[in-house]
């Protein structure tokens, strides 16, 4: 199998400690400090869910909290925690994970067969098809009741077991003058500037490392600020904390996740704790997520997010094909293409739907390599169960229609982005409107 890791870079992994564990029973390697997902991406693993009606192949898109294919089931002691992100799931000796909604494996899923009816197959079909016939012994209800158990089978992700959960759980009260939610680059110099102030602060991260986001560039601000706040007495510093809540008088809650990254709880501690938390002032650093494009094919491994591949070149020395494509409408796509060369990957094309770019785009574009395509857009991706080639169309924005003939690129991956999304999830909850 072909090993996508590269000799060099991995901010967050640790190249002399190999970990071992297991997907559907096979053994895999990786390092310390990779996550479930940039270890299979490292071993060429490129199938990692499949799709919940057609059973379509699915790979890893994202590198967060919001990767929406690369679901697993982790079973620790016969207790199973399904539907869990590979994003989210720090490898360690020992783990054990099962892939989800496949039979009877991942790779061969006889499921797979829906897809012959994909158009048979509507969105709520079942509601209406299912509901029996107007006369015999099995009209209405009764007939949906008889075909109800196969469809309940079929339907779902992942499944819980029934083994009890002995692991320990804790909920704790704090009381602070200013939380910040989000411990990338904003969220650290806001708390480096109210600790400094006297004010007690309590810093809650979703990841397991500090910065975020953050180029590499920033390592070393990033853990000065970090050294900086764990030595203040007056401040908390919470990763692996998903805050979840924003209640009346800046009452928040949040869940830390304190063992699952461990194979070995020590003794005493609980898996995860449950804080409520009621602060002075909320500052929310939650930062922006990357939008994906829509086209035919745009659900098959080996499509990814932009900005996760340029991170997970950076953070765990992993890219995610050899010969790789981009596809985008804005400039920030650019500055990962010029990451992904400088880490050893080739750019195939960068696909650009606007007509027309800027100067700082246009340099970028020469600094990456590969063809430059503006006014083009991906319209179609080929192969079974990874990516292979994509297919480009110059796309006309008066009539908002392609005009001549498509062209195909080979590539192994191709990278996406269509703009920014600010995470407002949590101002949202507390009554603020975007603007």
């Amino acid at each position: 199998m072909t090993s996508y890791r590269l000799p060099h870079g991995g901010a967050r992994i640790d190249r002399s400690d190999t970990v071992a564990f297991t997907v559907d029973g096979r053994q895999h390697f990786g390092l310390a400090g990779d996550t479930l997902a940039s270890a299979l991406l490292a071993n060429g693993v490129r199938v990692m869910g499949r799709s919940f009606k057609y059973h379509r192949p699915r790979g890893v898109m994202a590198i967060g909290v919001d990767e929406p294919n690369a679901l697993f089931t982790v079973v620790t002691d016969g207790v199973r925690e399904p539907n869990v992100r590979a994003t989210e799931i720090e490898i360690f000796d020992g783990l054990a994970v099962e892939s989800q909604n496949r039979w009877p494996t991942l790779d061969t899923d006889l499921m797979a067969v829906n897809q012959l009816g994909g158009k048979a197959l509507a969105a709520g079909f079942y509601y209406k098809t299912f509901m029996g016939p107007v006369i015999g012994p099995l009209k209405g209800t009764r007939f949906w009741m008889v075909c109800e158990r196969f469809i309940r089978r079929a339907a779902g992700l992942g499944s819980p077991g029934t083994a009890p959960d002995q692991s320990r759980y804790e909920r704790i009260n704090a009381f602070c003058d200013v939380l910040v939610v989000g411990g990338g680059m904003a969220g650290l110099h806001k708390a480096v500037e109210q600790a400094e102030a006297g004010k007690r602060v309590i810093v809650c991260e979703i990841e397991s490392h500090w910065g975020g986001g953050a180029d590499a560039k920033n390592e070393s601000e990033i853990r000065r600020m970090v050294d900086l706040l764990q030595s203040h007495p007056q401040v908390t510093l919470l990763p692996r904390t998903t805050v979840w809540g924003f209640y009346d008088g800046n009452t928040l809650a949040a869940t830390e996740r304190v063992t699952d990254h461990l194979r070995t709880a020590p003794e005493g501690a609980p898996r995860q704790r449950t804080w409520t938390i009621r602060a002075g002032h909320v500052a929310l650093a939650t930062g922006a997520l990357e939008r994906p494009i829509v086209f035919a094919g745009n659900d098959r491994p080996g499509v990814m997010l932009a900005d996760a591949a340029r991170r997970y070149a950076a953070a765990f020395g992993v890219l995610p094909g050899r010969h790789l494509t981009i596809f985008t409408n804005n400039d920030s796509a650019y500055t990962a293409a010029v990451a992904l060369r400088e880490a050893g990957a080739n750019i195939r094309a960068i696909v650009d739907l606007r007509a027309e770019i800027g100067d700082a785009a246009r340099a970028l574009a020469d600094r990456a390599g590969g063809r430059l395509l503006t006014g083009y857009a991906v319209i179609g991706t080929k192969g079974a169960r990874g990516l292979t080639s994509v297919s480009v169309a110059r796309y006309r924005h008066d009539t908002q229609s392609f005009s001549g003939g498509s062209e195909e690129i080979e590539t192994d991956a191709l990278l996406v982005s269509g703009g920014w999304s600010p995470v407002v999830h949590l101002a949202s909850q507390a009554g603020a409107k975007p603007v």
